[in-house]
């Protein structure tokens, strides 16, 4: 189990850029199924989930040419369906969650998806319901094999009809999932409650250029006219919004300079003003965000002078993978938050490792936490602590590199599933993290 060792209280100072968008990724590597012919993709993040990702294609037959350090060529025309009945397979799949994005694909080409219960953060629960409930809706038989925790979508025969359903939540997984096997399938496809972030924006404008036809992307209303075949296409990631809004906090908490290169702000939605609502001043240079020095940021009241309260949303309204950076960002500001993270149950329980650092937090419930800011004026203290998800070890991260003296992180392999060589690109621009093996 990997450890980092932080030594705190050290102003960075310089041009970061962020990587390719892991939650894009995901759905975008799986999409290659869709056709035989070869699909090329850019900026894809060096990160472990992708990468498990990619090793798990390749077994199932995809060839796969590494172009350059973050371009690949897939070409999926040899697909060994008899891999997902192997053991190898059922312990792989079970060790990525995004595995998960693979059935969609394999359902609407080959009549047939099998998965393991998916593994991931663990966070609280995370349910496949919407997933297979939409797949159903088209036509697809589900059996879950409870003593082995593996699921088996197939249909009658080997081609599903379009539909219109109305999903029971707005799964960004589920959604592209769903489009992603109705691409393919006979008639039209109607999903309402969808899901409408940009990355899935993103898959819907990829798959419209391999043939498909799918009509409301951006909007909470999608058709999707099958069609018969999908060709190959060229496609390259927007960057990782999530790091974006990682940077912005851990430059305010640290009290540094940083510019953030290539943001596509437009792409952005709320999140920028939801760091401004914390005082957290930035400027849109071109396409990149500067965030300036500063030694203090004041958290905004609501109009009528209650409590500012961030809540994460479907988008567009706030994302809630970063509800632990604005949680951790507030520990430093000058006035009071409140938090309410709605999705998962077990996501804010990482709040212990603050106050043991000496941030004032309530947590009042499993999902809202009341942060009294400090403003500067007692910083935190270093700690041992242990990442229990990817953002809330970032969290962690930025906690420690604000800290008095010398912080150790354990089990970094999570914050390693979801940011790419982070403690390299950060002492780059002056932190101090020591990675041990």
């Amino acid at each position: 189990m990997g450890t980092f060792k932080v030594t705190g209280g050290k102003k960075l100072k310089g041009e970061i850029i962020p990587q390719g968008a892991k939650n894009e990724a995901l759905q975008i590597i799986s999409a290659v199924l869709l056709t035989p012919e070869e699909v090329i993709i850019h900026n894809i993040p060096q990160i472990r989930d992708v990468l498990k990702l990619i090793d798990l294609l390749k077994d199932l037959g995809v060839k796969v040419n590494q172009l350059s350090q973050e371009s690949y060529s897939f070409k999926a025309d040899d697909i060994n369906l008899e891999f997902l009945n192997s053991a190898e397979f059922k312990q792989k799949g079970a060790a990525l969650r995004g595995s998960i994005m693979i059935i969609g694909p394999l359902l609407a080409r080959f009549g047939k998806g099998y998965i393991p219960s998916p593994g991931g953060d663990k966070i609280g629960r995370r349910r496949l319901d919407t997933h297979f409930i939409g797949f159903m809706k088209l036509g697809a038989r589900f059996e879950y094999l409870a003593s082995e925790q593996f699921y088996k979508v197939t249909t009658e025969n080997n081609r599903l009809k379009g539909c219109y359903m109305l999903l029971d939540e707005a799964s960004v997984t589920g959604t592209a999932n769903i489009v992603m096997a109705a691409s393919l399938a006979e008639g039209t496809t109607t999903i309402y409650n969808a899901a409408c972030e940009p990355y899935l924006q993103q898959l819907c404008k990829m798959l419209n250029r391999m043939g498909a036809k799918i009509t409301g992307i951006g909007s909470n209303l999608i058709h999707i006219e099958g069609v018969n075949y999908l060709a190959g296409t060229e496609h390259t990631l927007l960057p990782d919004m999530i790091e974006i809004g990682s940077f912005i906090g851990l430059a305010a908490m640290t009290g540094s300079e940083i510019r953030v290169k290539n943001c596509q702000i437009n792409e952005l939605g709320i999140i920028p003003d939801t760091f401004k609502r914390l005082g957290i001043k930035m400027e849109f240079i071109g396409d990149d965000i500067f965030i300036p020095q500063q030694d203090h940021y004041e958290i905004e009241s609501f109009i009528d002078g209650s409590i500012l309260t961030i809540a994460d949303a479907p988008w567009p309204g706030f994302t809630p993978d970063l509800i632990s950076i604005i949680l951790v960002t507030a520990t430093q500001a000058r006035g009071n938050l409140l938090i309410h993270q709605k999705m998962f149950e077990s996501r804010l329980f990482f709040v212990d490792n603050l106050i043991d650092m000496g941030a004032k937090i309530i947590l009042c419930d499993p999902h809202r936490a009341n942060v009294m800011g400090l403003d500067k004026k007692i910083p935190l203290k270093g700690i041992t602590m242990s990442s229990p998800d990817i953002r809330a070890g970032v969290a962690m991260l930025i906690a420690a590199m604000s800290a008095n003296g010398t912080s150790t992180i354990k089990n970094i392999e999570q914050i390693d599933r979801g940011y790419q060589y982070i403690d390299k690109r950060l002492n780059e621009i002056g932190a101090e993290i020591v990675r041990i093996d």
